[in-house]
């Protein structure tokens, strides 16, 4: 018999009731009704629920179908007119037979699975096999041994299964031996292992280059855009997908029996699964990608390290803790608001919750290793999850938001690190607001000493020209003054054109002279004053040989006789010779005619 694909809705007076099957005959079926009980069989289609609510078959129950779709309608009159029958999508607790709900455990045959898998695996292309591998035959443990076996799993009601996974072992799970590890020194490990991992440059990084970060902020996921629902007063309409409804028909119905301890701790490992899930839907946008598989289970403590949690406060730091050092965006503001996400799931009621579930157990239905955590976790959750009362889910979910987690709960000291940081990007700051300043500084005066080199030279530069004017003025009037003025203002020598230059060291003297008194006394004052005040200066060092032959007169230098070369002026009879104090000139008279001296004075 085949178990047809359904879907059950509900009005204030029926329960209506939607099956597939198609290639059937329409006038051939048969069906059911008996109180919480009914049963429909259309060749080769059967299909048999056990109803939340009771329902009775008085004449007012109808039919459709539908032979394009192959869709058989049916409505069933509720014995209580307006009951609500709750529960109507956990399609696999529907499914179990009467009777089923007070049933022991389910016990599995687990050879039979792996049998079953291997099995799957046979069109495997064979030379990736090594036929000569050592081979060792598994052996059943005993109660006695697998009791002292730690335990794990939905419930801590698994052992043993990691003895025959070692090869997938490292590929699951982080913890080396979860067999002989017990549950406290798996938390000492996993603590561990966070501090080690955590990166104080990823955190920084993301802290303060948070652009990407703010985005994901910004995401609205699913689940925070469910209306509410018109059946269950508090919860958020949800729809399952076809697959999603396949699936949970998949299911094997089952029943757990767990104590007080082991409810408790179910309760806060499945916070613990839907904070990672959370995040990986917002951190990817919606859209899962080949890390989605990774990022859940590396998220989430119980499934990571096996982890068994004793307070919803320990799920909160682990999850924290978790977040900061091993996805890709690390950021305490992604904790917060998955938090506040899971809250929000659980608010929305027990079917949102599923949902979430069965998009888990899709994305490691699909990996090859993460399948293992369904087998050991998933699975029991999508079951267990629809037969929970909605209140207890309710009360969790009013639980967690009054739940609080700050950064120094998680002991990575994060403050210490940001404050540590802020401090060093002011001072960092500070520095580089200094430096532009002091180039600010450097350049206008490189600017201002320029303008103000340029304006000296091109004073100096007029000076110097107003002083040469001055200079070939008095040379004039000194040539026209006869005799006497050579007394008081000896004439500079004007060498002939027949006689070999002479060095002019008194020229290029008093010009030097000129020039630095002129800078100096500029502004006492006027131009021909200080012409006047280098003249008797000169006078004063100046004094005029007697006639002799010019052998005491030094050789001319090569600067001396370029300048000489270089005047037009005709020289007189006399030599200038420095004096034995304080840099005189000395006059000598060269070998000429006197009378020619004579004419050139008077004229």
């Amino acid at each position: 018999m085949i178990t047809p694909a359904f879907d059950l809705s509900q009005e204030p007076d029926y329960l209506i009731l939607s099956i597939r099957v198609p290639y059937t005959r329409t006038s051939d079926f048969d069906l059911y009704i008996d109180g919480t009980d009914l049963k429909f069989f259309a060749k080769p289609y059967f299909l048999r629920l056990t109803l939340p609510g009771r329902i009775i078959e008085d004449g007012r129950e109808k039919a459709k179908f539908d032979i394009d779709k192959g869709l058989f309608t049916l409505w069933v009159p509720k014995e209580t007119l307006g009951e609500h029958f709750e529960g109507l999508q956990m399609l696999t607790s529907l499914l179990a037979p009467k009777g089923s709900r007070s049933a022991k455990p389910l016990v599995e045959e687990v050879s039979t699975e792996c049998s079953e898998r291997v099995g799957d695996n046979e069109d495997e292309d064979e030379e990736d096999f090594d036929w000569q591998v050592e081979q060792e035959i598994y052996t059943e443990k005993s109660e006695e041994e697998l009791s002292a076996l730690q335990k794990y799993g939905f419930g801590n009601q698994r052992c043993g299964v990691f003895a025959r996974l070692q090869k997938e072992l490292s590929d699951v799970i982080d913890i080396k031996n979860p067999e002989g590890t017990s549950a406290a020194e798996r938390r000492q490990a996993r603590l561990e292992a966070e501090a080690s991992a955590f990166s104080a440059d990823h955190y920084l990084a993301d802290l303060f280059e948070d652009g990407e970060i703010k985005g994901l902020l910004k995401f609205r996921p699913w689940w925070t855009k469910l209306s509410p629902s018109s059946e269950q007063e508090g919860e958020s309409a949800v729809l399952f997908t076809d697959d999603e409804k396949e699936q949970l028909r998949k299911f094997t119905n089952r029943s757990y029996l767990l104590d007080k301890a082991s409810r408790y701790q179910a309760w806060l490992s499945l916070v613990d699964i839907l904070l990672a899930y959370t995040y990986e839907v917002r951190s990817t946008e919606g859209e899962h990608n080949v890390e989605t598989p990774w990022t859940v289970r590396k998220l989430s403590g119980t499934l990571c390290w096996l982890e068994t949690y004793s307070s919803l406060q320990e799920v909160l730091v682990s999850f924290g803790r978790r977040v900061l050092c091993y996805p890709l965006y690390r950021h305490f503001s992604l904790v917060s608001l998955a938090i506040h996400d899971t809250a929000k799931i659980l608010h929305s009621g027990k079917a949102c919750v599923l949902k979430c579930l069965l998009d888990i157990h899709k994305v490691f239905r699909e990996n090859e290793p993460a399948y293992i955590l369904n087998d050991l976790y998933i699975t029991d959750y999508c079951i267990w999850i629809q037969r929970v009362k909605s209140k207890k889910v309710a009360d969790l979910a009013a639980t967690l938001e009054k739940a609080t987690l700050q950064k120094n709960d998680l002991e990575l000291e994060i403050d210490e690190l940001e404050d540590a940081a802020r401090i060093v990007a002011v001072e960092e700051d500070q520095q580089a607001s200094k430096r532009a300043s002091v180039s600010s500084d450097d350049s206008s005066s490189s600017s201002d000493s320029s303008s103000t080199s340029s304006d000296s030279s091109s004073e100096s530069s007029s000076e110097s020209e107003e002083s040469e004017a001055e200079e070939d003025c008095t040379e004039s009037k000194e040539g026209g003054g006869g005799g006497e003025m050579f007394k008081d203002n000896p004439p500079e020598p004007q060498p002939s054109s027949s006689v070999s230059p002479t060095p002019q060291a008194p020229t290029s003297f008093s010009a030097e002279k000129r020039r630095e008194d002129a800078l100096h006394s500029a502004s006492e004052g006027s131009l021909r004053q200080l012409i006047q005040v280098l003249g008797e200066r000169v006078a004063e060092e100046l004094r005029i040989s007697p006639d002799s032959s010019h052998k005491g007169a030094r050789q001319p230098s090569s600067a001396a006789t370029e300048t000489e070369g270089t005047s037009g002026r005709s020289s007189g009879g006399t030599l200038l010779e420095p004096s034995p104090r304080r840099n005189p000139l000395l006059i000598v008279q060269t070998q000429e005619d006197p009378d020619d001296l004579e004419g050139d004075s008077i004229s």
